[in-house]
């Protein structure tokens, strides 16, 4: 039945960089989940192509061996075979056209006819244009009749503003934007998309999602551990780059945006890129106001690092939404290394009664919780009396978990429905041009005034806490705190 969704044609998907980390920890356990399922099309090929010299047998192992490792749920040796069956390698270099050439007769002789095709960029962003260029230069891309080609691509998508504008001006040279899905696997979570269920399909909570009732909202995506493998990538890019442009920036548009006219592609990117292109931005006076940079104790002693290196690895970023629904609210973001807990939540943060008709009582805001890992729920905090009182109150939670609702093992891999959605031809959860050049407008900025003039000061914070003490104050300053050990303790 899910068959239906497919135009019928055998569909090859080829992963570029298929020798890479990417595809044996998520594209291939997410791929063969979906082909269990049975939500793959029924004549479905891969091809992987990269530089390790593999054999098609090679490539199998290597990555059944990555299934035994990285895959978190069971599978049968029997259904891996046959789902194995359909693997193929090519080894190739980027630069070289003839390689391609080799590609496309290999795939027409496989395919044997008209067929659909799934590119997928797991490579680094400095070979999307020579790839994209070859794969039009030897007619991969062409659409004929019923037939499509797409293409994805992983982040991060340019390093700045103007890296951005180039990259898809070279992409755009090959493809049309329909055919272009920009991956970020935050947006495959099923978490996140519960952020637009629970607003839009709960009548309760849109008539208060707006400035008259709501004091700020909270967005932290934590890491508890350091740097692991990535040194040398990290300090290249710190967290600016790495989680605000992309992941925090994408959790800020779903928390913000106005209900779309339909769950289509189209209308729900468009009023993300609304949300976006009504962020205040920055002047330099102002990021020193706004914003707070720090780098956790001894992070210039780990391997491959700068001794002299100013990468941010925490920042948190105060910003202003000037359209209706929100003027004057503050959002507060928020992310590091090396912090207390992992964790992703988004904290709305009620106003406080306007009035009290308790004495002697200090009454707490109501508070709900969207946590998207790793306890994945919804809270929602508000003020009971407590029994044998006058007229104490304490506050409560209502919890909503989804390992109590759904089971265990109930949320997929973000990866397989972001695969399913490419396959199915489903953009609504990619990431569009505009959005992509909007979100860096908003970054770059507080990149540049960080770089040309270091304000505000790097600050210092200690592993394992919560970042450093500026971060408080830049809340303080406003009379609200952080409350992420509020948050935390409701949940225990």
């Amino acid at each position: 039945m899910n068959n239906l969704l497919y135009n019928g044609l055998p569909t090859t998907m080829i992963i570029f960089g298929a020798s890479g980390d990417l595809t044996q920890r998520k594209l291939i356990p997410s791929l063969f989940n979906l082909f269990h399922k049975r939500r793959t099309p029924k004549q479905f090929k891969i091809f992987g192509y990269g530089g390790t010299p593999y054999t098609d047998e090679q490539f199998r192992e290597h990555l059944y061996q990555g299934m035994k490792q990285f895959a978190d749920y069971e599978f049968s040796d029997d259904e891996w075979n046959l789902f194995a069956a359909d693997l193929h390698y090519l080894v190739g270099k980027y630069a070289e056209k003839d390689d391609f050439q080799k590609l496309a007769d290999t795939l027409a002789q496989s395919e044997g006819g008209a067929a659909n095709r799934l590119y997928y960029m797991a490579l680094p962003p400095m070979l999307f244009p020579v790839t994209v260029e070859n794969l039009d230069a030897t007619h991969q891309l062409h659409e004929s009749g019923n037939n499509w080609r797409r293409v994805v691509l992983e982040k991060p998508f340019g390093t700045d503003l103007a890296s951005a504008v180039e990259l898809n001006k070279q992409v755009h040279k090959a493809l049309n934007e329909n055919q272009i899905y920009r991956i970020d696997h935050y947006l495959g979570k099923e978490t996140v998309q519960n952020i637009l269920f629970t607003r839009f399909a709960n009548t309760i909570f849109e008539p208060i999602w707006n400035r008259n009732y709501i004091d700020h909202v909270q967005i932290t995506v934590s890491e508890k551990v350091g740097l692991e493998h990535r040194a040398k990538f990290y300090d290249s890019v710190g967290v600016l780059r790495d989680m605000f442009q992309n992941h925090l920036l994408q959790l800020l548009t779903l928390v913000a945006m106005e209900p779309p006219a339909s769950f289509g592609a189209s209308a729900l990117r468009n009023e993300k890129v609304k949300v976006l292109s009504a962020i205040r931005p920055m002047s330099p006076e102002q990021v020193a106001v706004h914003t707070v940079r720090g780098q956790y104790k001894d992070y210039r002693k780990e391997e491959g690092i700068a001794a002299n290196s100013t990468t941010p690895t925490y920042a948190a970023v105060r910003f202003y939404i000037d359209n209706w629904r929100w003027e004057g609210v503050p959002f507060y973001l928020r992310s590091g290394k090396n912090l207390a807990e992992k964790q992703t939540q988004i904290i709305i943060q009620f106003k406080e009664p306007p009035t009290t008709m308790f004495p002697m009582q200090t009454i707490r805001p109501n508070m709900l919780v969207l946590y998207l890992q790793p306890d994945e729920g919804v809270h929602l905090r508000f003020e009971a009396k407590a029994p044998d009182t006058v007229n104490e109150t304490r506050s409560v939670d209502m919890e909503f978990h989804y390992d109590d609702a759904f089971g265990k093992s109930s949320i997929p891999e973000a990866y397989e429905r972001l695969l399913l959605d490419a396959l199915q031809g489903d953009a609504s959860l990619f990431t569009r041009a505009d959005e992509v050049e909007t979100a860096w407008s908003l970054i770059d900025p507080i990149l540049q005034t960080w770089d040309a003039h270091q304000t505000p000061p790097l600050a210092s914070y200690k592993p394992g806490s919560w970042g450093p003490p500026e971060s408080y104050d830049l809340l303080a300053r406003d009379g609200r705190r952080w409350l992420d050990e509020e948050a935390s303790a409701s949940d225990k």
